[in-house]
């Protein structure tokens, strides 16, 4: 049987039409919903489902009624959709109990796999937590511990598909993570408003919604009152004012970052001297600065490794381009091949993206082939029974 699409069920939550789908348990309009936003033929469905493609199209003009749970249950199970969405469970029952209380656990072990790079490992552990919940809330039951572990379970999936998804379909990332923002709003716990602005203005920037990302990430650096959520806010922020061009606003940033890290012991993913680097190293190239960006790559080697596989990724791609500044162009081809097999190992489609425009500027059509051929062979993996 052909591999189902990746985290097909994220994109059924996000339709505007999945609420009345999710309330009424409706098969027909669920495996509309399903072959649409997966861009499946019925013909590609049934052969999911190991069904006639005749036996699709009747399920779904509503000249077949499927009411026996163990077809439900194969559906579901099939297509990675929650029993609940088919009606097989009952929100009130154990097993939602059960889910709430091991939610947590289930996305701080998301997290680590994604800072471990394994992102797309993290998705498929998060998307059917949080499909659940978005089911509870789709019929306003959404209870102050179903709220908390909805928003936090929101943040985490938009920040892993903001990880693994090729950078035209970043919106998506972004979405996610205004959810939580809107959760974290509703709820009032400052830690976790702190932590949705962190992520969603951070997504925003990866979108290219630079000015609403310059506004998230400010209010973030006022709303975090731990050090390393601040430091991170401020690291977040320096990217952000890099991107936008804007170096009074970069160069606040991170002098808050700098100050921030030689103040204290606080380390995390983001907030760490090398990743400081790779920000100062990429926001002085962005604002014109590129002699600069040469200096401190060649004077300021921290003794520092990435807390996570992407960030080396991201460093070489970043190193490239200061090479490609100073005219080391071997060098800098060096750096961007490393970044293209890393990306590919790691699937990440955007760092992949990313290199092939620094090899663009650079004229180096070898590694721009390399990595078109790549992104090809990623989308391939990612996407195997797209019709």
């Amino acid at each position: 049987m052909p591999a189902r699409p990746l985290t097909p069920a994220v994109w059924l939550w996000s339709a505007p039409e999945a609420a009345t789908a999710l309330r009424s348990r409706d098969l027909a309009t669920i495996l509309r919903l399903y072959r649409r936003l997966n861009q499946l033929s019925q013909e590609r469905l049934a052969t999911l489902l190991d069904y006639d493609k005749t036996y699709v199209s009747m399920i779904e003009t509503g000249r077949r009624t499927i009411s026996d749970v163990a077809t439900r249950r194969h559906i579901a199970r099939v297509l990675g959709l929650p029993m609940h969405v088919l009606g097989v469970t009952d929100n009130d029952d154990a097993d939602f109990a059960a889910m709430i209380q091991f939610g947590d656990s289930t996305i701080r072990l998301a997290e680590i796999a994604r800072q471990a790079g394994r992102a797309v490992d993290a998705v498929n552990e998060l998307w059917p937590l949080v499909a659940r919940l978005e089911a509870r809330a789709a019929e306003g039951r959404a209870e102050r511990d179903t709220l908390i572990l909805l928003g936090q379970g929101r943040a985490a999936l938009g920040v892993s598909l903001g990880t693994v998804l090729p950078e035209e379909r970043l919106s998506a990332a972004a979405r996610w993570t205004g959810k939580a923002l809107a959760v974290a709003e509703r709820l009032g716990d400052s830690t976790f408003l702190a932590h949705a602005l962190r992520m969603h203005g951070n997504e925003l920037r990866k979108a290219d919604h630079i000015g609403a990302a310059v506004a998230r990430l400010g209010r973030a650096v006022a709303t975090s009152d731990d050090q390393e959520g601040r430091g991170t806010a401020f690291a977040l922020l320096a990217r952000a004012a890099g991107e936008q061009g804007n170096p009074d606003l970069f160069d606040r940033a991170i002098s808050g970052y700098r100050d921030l890290l030689d103040s204290g012991n606080a380390r995390g993913m983001l907030f760490n001297p090398f990743t400081f680097r790779e920000i100062q190293l990429r926001g002085l190239i962005s604002t014109g600065r590129a002699a600069e960006a040469v200096r401190v790559m060649q004077t300021d080697q921290p003794n520092a490794v990435p807390v996570a596989p992407q960030w080396h990724i991201i460093e070489r791609v970043t190193a490239g381009q200061v090479l490609l500044a100073a005219r080391q162009r071997d060098g800098a081809a060096d750096a961007l091949r490393a970044a293209l097999i890393a990306s590919e190992t790691h699937r990440l489609p955007h760092q992949i993206q990313r290199t092939i425009r620094a090899a663009d500027d650079a004229g180096l059509a070898e590694i721009s082939a390399d990595g078109r051929a790549a992104l090809q062979r990623l989308n391939d993996q990612l996407a195997p029974s797209r019709g």
